[in-house]
């Protein structure tokens, strides 16, 4: 009987302590709130059943305008999230919102790009000396204005530097999105004043469209920041547009060497603004709808789940076709640089590119009959293999571009 005791004891430990290894695990992983559909339980997609449980007297209604997210009034809960419909993992908060209906996309489309200010990409020496970076400016910084003259071309602060006439200027730039200000001592060299700088003014190229909301006329498209491609630092938006554009080619991926889409603007013609740049891509308005498609409901990212889905690209014209994916990796951490790890499974696809191209960021991934998500970057050693964001973080980035709208508005 002592045996049998000491069995059932150490037994009962070893369930306690891969119990308290799982909640400490799902803890650490899984986010402090969630965005639920209206009147529907938080359920979390997962190897084990986590749900939630509300806690008595903590619910409260608030106007979507306070929160910066979904449209409609938001009920927000504070709540359990139970491992197993019983054992307590942590307190999260649940926002209750109608669910959106989003147009998938997967067209191509062209983006050009203005800056806020200039850019600093390279500092060039002249005669030993390089003014910009010995008085304290770093590569990345945004120049804003010189000698109180705003600056938004290279042209522009070109001409106020070399009509300068060698007196100090007084720079107004920023570092890390804090306002600083310098005094730089011009040089004269090949007779005229240098600052010893490169900077960047704009930017142009071709991504893909993830969504637009035919409620809003918002879009959501590329799933990562536009960069500068010197110092791969998100570049700061002052105005930008949108066009049509035709794929005409690609290059091929291969290990070690991804390919990319070649395409060409169809016109001059503006199909829409934009508004943000930021982590998620870049978001603004449309002026008609891309896509023939039906709106289908946007997936909550505890709903996304590892398995089949597929994707909507265009890799020839400009109309997108349905390609097979797995979605192999999900991390819902606050904190994680990427969402999800993705696995192109479609044959036709992988024949024709090699997997994931440069230019197929933003193609819309979906699963389940809902939008969960878009393709953001493509595995360098392996391009049958991309990252992924979630696409409920891309459209609560559309609330904050309507924001930025108002501001150029006003």
């Amino acid at each position: 009987m002592g045996k049998f005791i000491h069995s059932i004891t150490a037994v009962i430990a070893i369930i306690l302590t891969v119990i308290m290894g799982l909640v400490y695990f799902y803890a650490t992983i899984l986010p402090d709130s969630f965005y639920v559909s209206e009147n529907k339980p938080l359920n979390v997609s997962s190897l084990f059943t986590i749900s939630s449980k509300p806690c008595k007297a903590q619910t409260f209604y608030v106007s979507s305008l306070c929160t910066n997210s979904f449209s409609g009034i938001t009920r927000i809960t504070d709540s359990t999230l139970m491992l197993f419909n019983s054992v307590p993992i942590k307190k999260v908060t649940e926002k209750s919102v109608e669910r959106p209906l989003l147009v998938p996309c997967g067209q191509p489309f062209g983006i050009k790009l203005m800056t806020d200010g200039v850019m600093i990409v390279k500092f060039e020496n002249t005669d030993g000396h390089c003014p910009a970076s010995e008085c304290g400016m770093q590569i990345g910084d945004i120049i804003i204005s010189v000698n109180g003259e705003k600056v938004d071309s290279n042209q522009k602060i070109g001409d106020i530097i070399s009509g300068s006439e060698g007196q100090p200027c007084t720079v107004e730039y920023k570092h890390d999105n804090e306002k600083k200000t310098a005094t730089l001592s011009p040089i004269l060299y090949d007779g005229s004043y240098k600052g010893g700088m490169w900077v960047r003014d704009s930017s142009a190229g071709i991504g893909t469209l993830t969504f637009f909301d035919p409620e809003t006329s918002a879009f959501g498209g590329l799933g990562h920041p536009i960069c500068d491609s010197d110092t791969k630092i998100a570049l700061p938006l002052s105005e930008g547009s949108v066009g049509a554009v035709n794929i005409t080619d690609f290059q091929k991926s291969h290990k070690g060497d991804p390919g990319e889409l070649l395409g060409s603007f169809t016109s001059s013609a503006k199909t829409g603004l934009i508004y943000s740049n930021c982590d998620c891509g870049i978001f603004g308005t449309l002026y008609s709808c891309p896509s023939t498609k039906k709106a289908i409901p946007l997936a909550f990212r505890q709903e996304v789940h590892t398995g089949k889905a597929k994707i909507y690209s265009t890799i020839n014209g400009c109309e997108p076709e349905e390609y097979e994916i797995e979605i192999e990796k999900i991390n819902m951490q606050e904190s994680s640089e990427h969402d999800m790890i993705i696995r192109v499974t479609d044959k036709k696809l992988l024949g024709k590119t090699g997997g994931i191209l440069q230019g197929m960021s933003g193609s819309p991934i979906i699963q389940d009959g809902r939008l969960v998500g878009a393709v953001t970057h493509v595995f360098i050693d392996d391009p049958d293999q991309g990252y992924g964001v979630f696409a409920d973080s891309m459209y609560q980035c559309t609330f904050q571009s309507n924001e930025s709208e108002k501001q150029l508005a006003s």
